[in-house]
Protein backbone atom coordinates (compact mmCIF):
# COMPACT_ATOMS: atom_id res chain seq x y z
CA UNK A 1 0.00 0.00 0.00
CA UNK A 2 1.11 3.60 -0.56
CA UNK A 3 0.23 7.03 0.49
CA UNK A 4 0.06 9.36 -1.82
CA UNK A 5 -0.10 13.63 -0.44
CA UNK A 6 -0.60 15.93 -2.91
CA UNK A 7 -0.27 19.80 -1.90
CA UNK A 8 -2.36 21.67 -4.55
CA UNK A 9 -4.05 25.06 -5.63
CA UNK A 10 -7.40 25.33 -3.57
CA UNK A 11 -9.80 25.63 -6.93
CA UNK A 12 -8.23 22.69 -8.26
CA UNK A 13 -9.79 20.50 -5.34
CA UNK A 14 -13.16 19.73 -7.15
CA UNK A 15 -11.27 18.34 -10.39
CA UNK A 16 -8.73 16.08 -8.80
CA UNK A 17 -11.52 14.76 -6.15
CA UNK A 18 -13.52 14.09 -9.62
CA UNK A 19 -10.40 12.41 -11.03
CA UNK A 20 -9.69 10.14 -8.40
CA UNK A 21 -13.18 9.04 -8.11
CA UNK A 22 -12.98 8.07 -11.70
CA UNK A 23 -9.47 6.09 -10.81
CA UNK A 24 -11.64 4.20 -8.21
CA UNK A 25 -10.34 5.66 -4.67
CA UNK A 26 -12.81 5.39 -1.87
CA UNK A 27 -11.70 7.45 0.53
CA UNK A 28 -9.70 11.09 0.52
CA UNK A 29 -9.15 13.26 3.35
CA UNK A 30 -8.54 17.32 2.80
CA UNK A 31 -6.86 19.42 4.76
CA UNK A 32 -6.33 23.37 4.12
CA UNK A 33 -3.09 24.49 4.24
CA UNK A 34 0.11 27.51 3.61
CA UNK A 35 3.01 27.76 2.75
CA UNK A 36 5.80 28.48 -0.48
CA UNK A 37 7.90 26.65 -2.26
CA UNK A 38 10.14 27.91 -5.47
CA UNK A 39 7.65 30.70 -6.17
CA UNK A 40 8.32 32.19 -2.30
CA UNK A 41 5.18 33.78 -2.26
CA UNK A 42 4.24 36.96 -4.03
CA UNK A 43 3.59 40.93 -2.91
CA UNK A 44 0.77 43.01 -2.72
CA UNK A 45 -0.41 46.64 -2.25
CA UNK A 46 -3.11 47.25 0.44
CA UNK A 47 -4.34 50.92 1.07
CA UNK A 48 -0.97 51.96 -0.46
CA UNK A 49 1.41 49.67 1.22
CA UNK A 50 3.35 46.89 0.14
CA UNK A 51 3.42 43.94 1.93
CA UNK A 52 4.84 40.26 1.09
CA UNK A 53 2.37 37.49 1.23
CA UNK A 54 4.59 34.39 1.55
CA UNK A 55 2.16 31.34 2.92
CA UNK A 56 -0.46 31.25 -0.31
CA UNK A 57 -3.15 29.02 0.15
CA UNK A 58 -3.09 25.79 -0.55
CA UNK A 59 -5.15 22.32 -0.04
CA UNK A 60 -3.25 19.16 0.62
CA UNK A 61 -4.79 15.76 -0.57
CA UNK A 62 -4.26 12.25 1.18
CA UNK A 63 -5.07 8.92 -0.80
CA UNK A 64 -3.81 5.65 0.69
CA UNK A 65 -4.40 3.23 -1.97
CA UNK A 66 -3.31 -0.31 -3.16
CA UNK A 67 0.18 -0.78 -4.86
CA UNK A 68 -1.46 -1.40 -8.04
CA UNK A 69 -3.48 1.96 -8.57
CA UNK A 70 -0.86 4.24 -7.39
CA UNK A 71 0.61 5.14 -11.17
CA UNK A 72 -3.36 6.26 -12.20
CA UNK A 73 -4.16 7.82 -9.34
CA UNK A 74 -0.76 9.59 -10.07
CA UNK A 75 -1.55 11.24 -13.26
CA UNK A 76 -4.94 12.30 -12.47
CA UNK A 77 -3.72 13.98 -10.06
CA UNK A 78 -1.34 15.43 -12.34
CA UNK A 79 -3.62 16.22 -15.33
CA UNK A 80 -6.38 17.76 -13.05
CA UNK A 81 -4.20 19.82 -10.92
CA UNK A 82 -2.37 21.29 -13.58
CA UNK A 83 -2.31 24.56 -14.92
CA UNK A 84 0.74 25.12 -16.19
CA UNK A 85 1.37 28.51 -13.76
CA UNK A 86 4.37 28.22 -11.16
CA UNK A 87 2.62 26.44 -8.16
CA UNK A 88 0.53 23.78 -9.22
CA UNK A 89 2.16 21.80 -6.33
CA UNK A 90 3.79 18.65 -5.64
CA UNK A 91 3.07 15.21 -5.47
CA UNK A 92 4.53 12.80 -2.54
CA UNK A 93 4.35 8.75 -2.23
CA UNK A 94 5.06 7.06 0.54
CA UNK A 95 4.98 3.66 1.63
CA UNK A 96 1.91 2.22 4.47
CA UNK A 97 3.10 -0.82 6.65
CA UNK A 98 -0.52 -1.01 8.37
CA UNK A 99 -3.68 -0.06 8.25
CA UNK A 100 -6.44 -0.76 10.44
CA UNK A 101 -10.51 0.17 10.48
CA UNK A 102 -11.05 0.67 13.77
CA UNK A 103 -14.54 -0.03 13.91
CA UNK A 104 -14.24 -3.62 12.61
CA UNK A 105 -10.83 -4.28 13.33
CA UNK A 106 -9.75 -4.75 9.70
CA UNK A 107 -6.36 -5.06 8.79
CA UNK A 108 -4.95 -4.15 5.35
CA UNK A 109 -6.17 -3.74 1.74
CA UNK A 110 -10.00 -4.43 3.71
CA UNK A 111 -9.49 -1.26 5.81
CA UNK A 112 -8.88 1.12 2.77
Amino acid sequence: MKKIEAIIKPFKLDEVKDALHEVGLKGITVTEAKGFGRQKGHTELYRGAEYVVDFLPKVKIEVVIEDNLVERAIEAIQRAAHTGRIGDGKIFVTNVEEVIRIRTGERGAEAI
